[in-house]
C-alpha cells in the first residue's frame, strides 16, 4: 500500500497527522510543497481528484491575504494558478493512499481510511 501525504511541515494539522501515523505504526511517505516542489501536473491531478473549491483553503492566512477581487474572481483556472504560486493555500494534508485522495486530518477519518492496517495491530 501506499501512501504519501502532502502539505507543509510547520502546519500544525501536519504535526498532528504525523503523530497520528507515528502512534498507529503506519508508513507513509510525506511531501512538502515548499521543499519537494508542487508542479502543474501533480496539481491538475489533484483538482481532478477533489475539485478545486474543496482544496483551497479558506480558512488560511494565504487566502485571507488575496485581494477582493482575487477572491470574487476565483474560479479553476484562477485557483489552479494561485495554489501553485502559494502552496499554503492548498487544504492540508491532502493524502493520497491506494490512489483515493483525502483532504484534512481528522483521526476518525484516518481510522476509517487505514481501517485495514490499525486493525492488524
Amino acid at each position: 500500500m501506499k501512501t504519501t501525504a502532502y502539505g507543509i511541515k510547520n502546519c500544525d494539522t501536519i504535526k498532528k497527522m504525523k503523530k497520528w501515523f507515528e502512534a498507529e505504526n503506519i508508513e507513509y511517505q510525506f511531501h512538502d510543497y515548499r521543499v519537494d516542489g508542487l508542479d502543474i501536473d501533480m496539481l491538475t491531478a489533484f483538482e481532478a481528484a477533489l475539485g478545486w473549491e474543496a482544496m483551497v483553503n479558506k480558512r488560511g492566512t494565504t487566502y485571507r491575504q488575496l485581494s477582493d477581487e482575487q477572491k470574487e474572481g476565483l474560479n479553476r483556472d484562477t485557483a489552479i494558478n494561485l495554489m501553485l504560486e502559494f502552496p499554503a493555500m492548498i487544504k492540508r494534508p491532502l493524502l493520497v493512499h491506494n490512489e483515493s485522495h483525502h483532504l484534512g486530518f481528522k483521526p476518525a477519518q484516518y481510522q476509517e481510511i487505514f481501517a485495514s492496517q490499525v486493525a492488524e495491530k
